[in-house]
């Protein structure tokens, strides 16, 4: 196996971070001391700010201040077959550069064709996609000037696949030259909706590329089916799942996941303090 351990000081962030939600704000005032204890970094949205003015804009540049800032896109749509969105790639850039965000990062599927799916679609697994989204993933990184990560997606079908989904991330990043975002969650949960083993798969990653890692709770459908929803807590088995990254590939900067069904802000802090303390068992 190839040496994929990094150095800390290679990684945009480090520690333990959690994604900005405007649902969660009032909280983080409520718990501003607790909070700078267990959080490292923050991770949001670029769609969700981008023009944004009055009272947001001001909190949100007040928690820009205090915390390094990670984006994650919804809507870049990298594998869809709608032209690439100069317009908003040019928002995106400025944007970026306005907050000096760490890093910038979007899901390696598609959300569109000349409109919004509001879904994550899977990409097929085939050597002319590869060279598509990569392709893609190069144009996108001249408009920003900067590499962008691409995140390993949860996905129910898989149509058309001529390839492995490991085979299939790898040569994308490896062919765009691009970086990695690793999702535990989703390596779990497609374990089961497509029966394969997640620490064999884990290993396969490219984790050498990766800017930081994603960790998520997910809904129960039936016995051999589980969806990637953000809105539960993370179970056993994803931890121990992150715990054999950090194993493998050494400890990396590692972001809570949640976007809806929000608990009691003590209950998301306790899943961080856990996710500190696996880092730091790993030797973090």
């Amino acid at each position: 196996m190839r040496d994929m351990k990094k150095r800390p000081d290679e990684y945009p962030v480090h520690g333990c971070g959690m994604g900005l939600r405007r649902d969660l704000f009032n909280a983080y005032d409520d718990n501003a001391a607790a909070m700078a204890k267990q959080i490292s970094f923050l991770e949001c949205a670029p769609e969700n700010w981008i023009g944004v003015g009055g009272r947001w804009s001001k909190r949100f540049k007040a928690l820009a201040e205090q915390y390094p800032l990670v984006c994650h896109g919804l809507s870049l749509s990298i594998g869809g077959p709608a032209p690439l969105d100069h317009e908003y790639l040019a928002q995106l850039k400025t944007f970026l550069d306005e907050i000096d965000a760490k890093s910038y990062s979007d899901h390696l599927s598609y959300c569109g064709d000349f409109g919004q799916l509001y879904d994550l679609m899977p990409i097929p697994f085939t050597d002319e996609a590869v060279h598509y989204v990569a392709a893609r993933i190069k144009t996108v990184q001249d408009a920003l000037e900067r590499q962008i990560a691409v995140e390993n997606v949860s996905y129910y079908a898989a149509p058309g696949a001529e390839m492995s989904e490991v085979a299939f991330i790898n040569q994308v990043v490896d062919e765009a030259d691009c970086k990695f975002l690793l999702d535990v969650n989703n390596i779990y949960v497609n374990s089961i909706n497509h029966g394969y083993d997640p620490v064999e798969f884990l290993h396969a990653m490219p984790a050498e590329r990766a800017d930081y890692v994603h960790i998520a709770g997910h809904k129960v459908e039936a016995e051999d089916l589980r969806v990637d929803t953000h809105a539960a807590p993370v179970i056993a088995p994803v931890f121990d799942l992150l715990k054999e990254a950090f194993r493998t590939f050494g400890v990396m900067p590692t972001l809570l996941e949640r976007d809806f069904n929000f608990p009691p802000f003590g209950e998301l802090l306790s899943e961080t303090a856990r996710i500190r303390s696996i880092q730091k068992q790993a030797g973090g």
